[in-house]
């Protein structure tokens, strides 16, 4: 599956849009990282445990997108973005979305 931020993908030509197609997680701190966040908070600096959930997140969001995409039949994903928030104290939601599309070569 090609995943593209950009709204054509390079060499083929696109024969129908699908649809839009997202993926969405919710991730939850642990309380271990969550300790250790508040001691860098002091220090400052990157808090690593935060930026491993994220990636995490992140990962999971894209593969069901890409899994509903799959469900359609589509060869590539356009004008992929990602969002996040916060749903509650110590969750993050993380949004994956963009266009499913059949695609040709060119």
């Amino acid at each position: 599956m090609k995943l593209v931020n950009i709204d054509y993908v390079p060499g083929y030509e696109i024969t129908e849009a699908l649809g839009l197609v997202k993926g969405t997680v919710v991730q939850s701190k642990n309380i271990g990282r969550d300790f250790m966040a508040g001691m860098k908070t002091i220090v400052g600096g990157e808090i690593a445990g935060y930026t491993e959930m994220l990636t995490t997140a992140r990962q999971i969001a894209t593969k069901r997108m890409v899994d509903d995409a799959e469900s359609l039949g589509a060869d590539a994903i356009i004008n992929v973005r990602y969002g996040s928030s916060s749903v509650m104290s110590g969750a993050a939601e993380v949004i994956a979305y963009g266009t499913a599309v059949k695609l040709e070569k060119k």
